[in-house]
């Protein structure tokens, strides 16, 4: 009995080993990772600046994405379409509508505050003078600011705050009305602590070789010693109070330098 000989297939022989062909396709893979990273930087940047768009391109994304979901499941290319087109309609009108919605309407700022702030003057009452600030409640460099604030509200230019280490005496400075030069030294004292004259004696070594003041104002929270006041005539420097800060603070007219200008600057 003659068995027929079974045929077997031949073993295919294994592709060779291109390294010309590996290398060439990892180029062309990083050039198209470079490429898409490039992409999605300035879509970001795009985004940034105009966040409708970004609303734009996430409807288009999402609606890729259920195109392609729909055609796994063998879906026409027709209806694709058609979902993606109502989609990106969709996308346009809602971009459209967020450009001609009116922006909405900017939040209340607080008050400024500060040299040349109107909050500075009023934002509390002093015991019987409405509307002045209560400056028992400042600290020592909002109580300059404060006055800075006095002296621009009262027509005042070139006013500085220089209170500090190594000012020599001057917390405020500036031009009064009248062109003269004001030199002003704040003292936010306690009702119990007047200012001395070692204080004025201090401020008088100072304000007129130094600082070439016209007119020097001493400014406090509280009063000034008699020995203080004494001094003060003596070396023409204007002591203003606490009664005197307050009837100024209401009153515009009852500007302190005045008095060192011969009413010059009334």
């Amino acid at each position: 009995m003659t068995m027929s000989e079974r045929r077997t297939r031949p073993l295919s022989r294994g592709r060779r080993f291109d390294l010309r062909a590996t290398a060439m396709s990892f180029a062309l893979i990083a050039a198209a990772l470079i490429a898409a990273g490039l992409a999605v930087r300035a879509l970001a940047g795009v985004v940034q600046r105009r966040p409708v768009w970004g609303v734009v391109l996430l409807c288009v994304a999402v609606a890729a994405v259920l195109a392609h979901g729909r055609r796994r499941r063998r879906l026409s290319a027709a209806r694709i379409a058609r979902q993606a087109g109502e989609a990106l309609e969709q996308a346009t009108t809602t971009a459209l509508d967020a450009l001609d919605a009116p922006a909405p309407a900017p939040s209340a700022a607080p008050a400024p505050t500060g040299p040349y702030g109107e909050g500075a003057l009023h934002t509390a009452d002093a015991p019987g003078v409405p509307g002045v600030l209560d400056y028992d409640a400042l600290s020592p460099e909002e109580f300059e600011e404060a006055i800075a604030a006095l002296c621009v509200r009262d027509g005042c230019t070139g006013v500085r705050v220089v209170g500090g280490a190594g000012d020599l005496g001057a917390d405020v400075v500036g031009l009064s009305p009248g062109g003269h030069r004001l030199v002003i030294q704040c003292k936010r004292y306690g009702d119990d602590n007047k200012v001395g004259s070692q204080d004025l004696q201090r401020f008088g070594g100072t304000c007129f070789t130094v600082h070439e003041a016209d007119v020097a104002l001493v400014v406090t929270t509280s009063d000034f010693t008699a020995p203080a006041r004494e001094y003060a005539e003596q070396c023409g420097i204007t002591c203003v109070d606490r009664g005197d800060l307050l009837a100024w603070s209401a009153d515009p007219a009852r500007r302190p330098w005045a008095a060192g200008t011969g009413g010059a600057d009334a």
